[in-house]
């Protein structure tokens, strides 16, 4: 993630001398006006637990390129990397007062949603708690953006490269431990080819490398919490009351620690919570389709639209896929790529807004039109 992190800033910088209005011939005569882009103001921004360091910069970089002053509020489980981040924007010689950092658990947070002195919020996390960010900052009706949860489908047609697309759906699935809002969490795979994907991206899983942090061999460590490990446990056992074959995986790693096996499921449905809730683990819950027209139909049945993966060598039916699928980045024959200009986000519940890119900057900008009579 450091590399994605200097490559953030160094990309968000250099739109700092490239923030202008624009001169704006209206039909009044014997007039003149402009609009002029102006700093929002104060912004509290509260990041999560999974990329710690990347999320602050995701966040940082745009408010104070726009020239906002920020309060930063780190998950309280990895509070350590943007207190680090902290001291070095002050060993650079930011100006005291422009970055504020304060830890804390969930009431911090949501004093911060609420504070009438913050002129916007910026949250990463979870859509519970986005919704509760939402309804702190009513009280003076701050400006919102949230980057929330989301339930990626990965649909894989007849037509793909099989032995990448099992690379790349196993990738999806597991980077991270699967502690990632757009981890392919649904994997959709055309008839004709089902068992042999499902049984390679289940040959994969069982060559991750589950062990701690320090092992240098470790290809997957823990999840971040016994809180987070219960309840993907609690996902895993409500997929085999319901009927779900484990493939590979199914449970604990071990007999200490945090740690869930790599797993995908099999004889699961589109009803299912394992299909239809963030589960925020390694889990691949996967389904036969044998329509391909009706494959959007199924990826679109979600409260989420964050992202999504296509894998196909028809260039044709890879785009009308992409475009028929409701979500804000649709990987086509890969997936997690991300760079600092192309812009993220989500449809439906998962989010409001876009991070990175030249879209960002509209989160932390107001419009000022200024009309001189002459």
């Amino acid at each position: 993630m450091f590399p994605l992190t200097v490559d953030h800033f160094r990309y968000m910088a250099g739109w700092a001398t490239k923030i202008e209005g624009n001169t704006i011939p209206i039909s009044v005569p014997s007039t003149f006006a402009c609009t002029l882009l102006e700093p929002v103001g104060v912004v509290g921004q509260i990041i999560p637990r999974n990329f710690p360091l990347l999320m602050a910069a995701w966040k940082l970089g745009a408010a104070l390129a726009t020239g906002c002053t920020v309060v930063l509020k780190p998950a309280e489980q990895t509070p350590l990397s943007a207190l680090r981040l902290g001291e070095l924007f002050q060993e650079a010689g930011l100006p005291d007062g422009v970055l504020n950092i304060v830890t804390g658990f969930g009431d911090a947070g949501a004093r911060l949603a609420a504070h009438p002195g913050v002129d916007k919020v910026a949250f990463t996390g979870s859509t519970e708690v986005g919704k509760l960010v939402v309804q702190a900052a009513a009280g003076n009706l701050k400006k919102v953006s949230l980057e929330l949860g989301g339930k990626a489908p990965l649909i894989i047609y007849r037509d793909a490269d099989i032995e990448s697309a099992i690379a790349n759906a196993a990738t999806a699935a597991f980077f991270n431990h699967g502690q990632c809002c757009t981890a392919g969490s649904r994997l959709y795979v055309e008839h004709d080819i089902y068992d042999d994907v499902v049984t390679g991206i289940a040959e994969q899983a069982g060559k991750i490398k589950v062990a701690s942090a320090f092992d240098p061999g470790s290809q997957m460590g823990p999840l971040i919490s016994s809180e987070q490990f219960e309840r993907v446990n609690s996902y895993l056992a409500a997929g085999f009351a319901g009927g779900a074959t484990a493939l590979a995986g199914g449970g604990r790693h071990g007999d200490k620690g945090y740690f869930i096996e790599p797993t995908v499921l099999t004889n699961v449905d589109q009803e299912m919570t394992i299909v239809r809730e963030e589960i925020f683990g390694p889990v691949l819950p996967a389904m036969p389709f044998d329509d391909p027209r009706e494959i959007a139909a199924a990826a679109n049945d979600t409260n989420y639209g964050l992202a999504a993966g296509v894998w196909t060598k028809d260039i044709s039916k890879a785009l009308k896929t992409a475009e028929l699928v409701r979500a804000g980045t649709v990987w086509v024959n890969t997936y997690h790529v991300y760079d600092a200009a192309l812009p993220f986000g989500g449809y439906k519940e998962s989010g409001w807004g876009r991070e990175m890119g030249h879209q960002v900057l509209n989160n932390y900008l107001e419009s000022k039109s200024v009309v001189v009579g002459l």
